[in-house]
Protein backbone atom coordinates (compact mmCIF):
# COMPACT_ATOMS: atom_id res chain seq x y z
CA UNK A 1 0.00 0.00 0.00
CA UNK A 2 2.78 2.34 0.99
CA UNK A 3 4.43 1.66 -2.31
CA UNK A 4 1.52 2.84 -4.10
CA UNK A 5 1.24 6.18 -2.33
CA UNK A 6 5.16 7.10 -2.59
CA UNK A 7 6.50 4.52 -5.32
CA UNK A 8 10.13 3.28 -5.19
CA UNK A 9 12.60 6.10 -6.34
CA UNK A 10 16.40 4.30 -5.55
CA UNK A 11 17.71 7.61 -7.53
CA UNK A 12 15.74 10.00 -4.98
CA UNK A 13 17.14 7.56 -2.13
CA UNK A 14 20.84 8.03 -3.71
CA UNK A 15 20.36 11.78 -3.95
CA UNK A 16 18.91 12.46 -0.33
CA UNK A 17 22.24 10.41 0.83
CA UNK A 18 24.49 11.90 -1.82
CA UNK A 19 23.08 15.51 -0.31
CA UNK A 20 23.93 14.36 3.57
CA UNK A 21 26.75 12.81 3.34
CA UNK A 22 28.27 15.49 0.84
CA UNK A 23 27.22 18.43 3.38
CA UNK A 24 28.64 16.24 6.16
CA UNK A 25 32.01 15.97 4.80
CA UNK A 26 32.33 19.33 3.33
CA UNK A 27 31.67 20.52 6.84
CA UNK A 28 34.80 18.33 8.11
CA UNK A 29 37.17 19.00 5.77
CA UNK A 30 37.03 22.77 5.36
CA UNK A 31 38.83 23.08 8.61
CA UNK A 32 41.38 20.47 7.09
CA UNK A 33 42.48 22.27 4.47
CA UNK A 34 41.82 26.17 5.07
CA UNK A 35 41.26 26.94 8.72
CA UNK A 36 43.63 29.35 9.75
CA UNK A 37 43.83 27.87 13.68
CA UNK A 38 43.74 24.26 12.18
CA UNK A 39 44.42 23.82 8.76
CA UNK A 40 46.93 20.49 7.18
CA UNK A 41 49.77 21.32 9.31
CA UNK A 42 47.41 20.85 12.75
CA UNK A 43 45.88 18.15 11.67
CA UNK A 44 49.08 16.51 10.88
CA UNK A 45 49.99 17.45 14.14
CA UNK A 46 46.63 15.15 16.03
CA UNK A 47 47.65 12.52 12.79
CA UNK A 48 50.68 12.28 14.31
CA UNK A 49 49.05 11.45 17.93
CA UNK A 50 47.60 8.48 16.41
CA UNK A 51 50.99 7.17 15.14
CA UNK A 52 49.87 7.99 11.43
CA UNK A 53 53.06 7.52 9.05
CA UNK A 54 53.37 10.58 6.77
CA UNK A 55 50.96 12.77 8.93
CA UNK A 56 51.53 16.26 6.43
CA UNK A 57 50.86 14.29 3.53
CA UNK A 58 47.92 11.68 4.91
CA UNK A 59 46.24 15.82 6.08
CA UNK A 60 45.66 16.93 2.88
CA UNK A 61 44.99 13.39 1.71
CA UNK A 62 42.19 13.41 3.86
CA UNK A 63 40.78 17.18 3.47
CA UNK A 64 40.92 16.72 0.33
CA UNK A 65 39.09 13.47 0.38
CA UNK A 66 36.49 14.83 2.45
CA UNK A 67 35.75 18.78 0.94
CA UNK A 68 36.34 17.61 -2.51
CA UNK A 69 34.60 14.45 -2.39
CA UNK A 70 31.61 15.65 -0.75
CA UNK A 71 31.41 18.41 -2.82
CA UNK A 72 31.41 15.86 -5.85
CA UNK A 73 29.23 14.09 -4.05
CA UNK A 74 26.67 17.00 -3.48
CA UNK A 75 26.91 16.73 -7.62
CA UNK A 76 26.82 13.79 -8.01
CA UNK A 77 30.19 14.04 -10.05
CA UNK A 78 32.70 10.79 -9.52
CA UNK A 79 29.84 9.60 -6.46
CA UNK A 80 31.41 5.82 -6.64
CA UNK A 81 35.22 6.97 -6.40
CA UNK A 82 34.15 9.84 -3.74
CA UNK A 83 31.94 6.93 -1.94
CA UNK A 84 35.19 5.03 -2.28
CA UNK A 85 37.66 7.60 -0.76
CA UNK A 86 35.31 8.54 2.43
CA UNK A 87 34.63 4.81 3.20
CA UNK A 88 38.53 4.36 3.84
CA UNK A 89 39.18 8.02 5.99
CA UNK A 90 36.13 6.65 7.84
CA UNK A 91 37.63 3.17 8.12
CA UNK A 92 41.23 4.78 9.14
CA UNK A 93 39.19 6.85 12.09
CA UNK A 94 37.26 4.44 13.24
CA UNK A 95 40.77 1.68 13.20
CA UNK A 96 42.89 4.83 14.44
CA UNK A 97 41.13 7.13 16.70
CA UNK A 98 37.44 5.52 17.76
CA UNK A 99 37.29 1.82 18.41
CA UNK A 100 39.12 2.35 21.55
CA UNK A 101 35.93 4.35 22.81
CA UNK A 102 33.13 1.73 22.00
CA UNK A 103 30.60 1.82 19.81
CA UNK A 104 28.68 4.70 21.77
CA UNK A 105 29.86 8.35 23.20
CA UNK A 106 31.05 8.29 26.75
CA UNK A 107 32.61 10.48 29.08
CA UNK A 108 36.36 9.53 29.85
CA UNK A 109 38.35 11.81 31.74
CA UNK A 110 36.48 14.24 32.66
CA UNK A 111 35.61 15.04 29.27
CA UNK A 112 33.62 13.48 26.25
CA UNK A 113 35.29 10.75 24.15
CA UNK A 114 33.33 10.25 20.92
CA UNK A 115 32.05 6.24 20.04
CA UNK A 116 32.50 5.54 16.58
CA UNK A 117 28.56 5.52 15.64
CA UNK A 118 28.31 8.31 13.61
CA UNK A 119 31.66 7.42 11.70
CA UNK A 120 30.06 3.89 11.47
CA UNK A 121 26.79 5.57 9.60
CA UNK A 122 28.96 7.62 7.68
CA UNK A 123 30.59 4.48 6.48
CA UNK A 124 27.42 2.49 5.28
CA UNK A 125 26.21 5.65 3.70
CA UNK A 126 29.41 5.61 1.72
CA UNK A 127 29.31 1.95 0.97
CA UNK A 128 26.00 2.15 0.13
CA UNK A 129 26.47 5.06 -2.33
CA UNK A 130 29.60 3.32 -3.91
CA UNK A 131 27.63 -0.07 -4.30
CA UNK A 132 24.02 1.78 -5.74
CA UNK A 133 26.05 5.03 -7.36
CA UNK A 134 24.65 8.10 -7.77
CA UNK A 135 21.45 7.71 -9.69
CA UNK A 136 19.66 9.75 -12.03
CA UNK A 137 19.81 12.62 -10.42
CA UNK A 138 23.77 13.31 -10.67
CA UNK A 139 25.89 14.54 -13.22
CA UNK A 140 27.40 10.66 -13.58
CA UNK A 141 24.23 10.10 -14.92
CA UNK A 142 23.92 13.32 -17.32
CA UNK A 143 27.66 12.45 -18.96
CA UNK A 144 27.02 8.90 -19.34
Amino acid sequence: MLDSLIGTHHSFAALVLRLVLGYIFISHGWPKLFKKEFGPKGFAGFLKTLNIPFPLLFAYAAGIAEFFGGALLILGLLTRLDALLIAIVMIVAMWKAKFKTGLVTRVMEGGWVGGYELDLALFAIAVALFVSGGGTFSLDYLLR
